[in-house]
């Protein structure tokens, strides 16, 4: 049951571009030393801390579309439930993190 209740949770990349289209706010969850070598266009990074107090700091995202990832997938889930947790009613992880949007050979924004 949980697996299916966090599988609502996530999309696939090309879900995520579609969610990007329509508005969606990005967190990279990864270190600025990893974001800075390459990330989704237009995301924010944020660390874990950050996460804590998102509630506060991205009050005007509560009821947008928000998507998470990491590396591999791991984190997001965790930051889902935070961010479920403060109010945000709209949030997703990016299934399989930025190695499955890598492994579709999808770019990477360094800017």
């Amino acid at each position: 049951m949980r697996m299916r209740s966090e599988g609502l949770r996530s999309v696939s990349p090309q879900e995520l571009i579609r969610l990007m289209n329509q508005g969606a706010l990005v967190l990279d969850l990864r270190p600025a030393e990893q974001y800075q070598s390459g990330h989704l266009n237009g995301a924010r990074q944020m660390s874990g801390e950050q996460i804590l107090s998102a509630g506060d700091t991205l009050k005007k995202h509560k009821e947008k579309t928000v998507v998470v990832y990491d590396d591999g997938g791991s984190l997001g889930a965790a930051a889902v439930r935070q961010l479920a947790a403060q109010g945000f009613t709209r949030v997703f992880t990016l299934r399989g993190g930025l190695a499955a949007w890598r492994a579709d050979n999808l770019p990477l924004s360094r800017a």
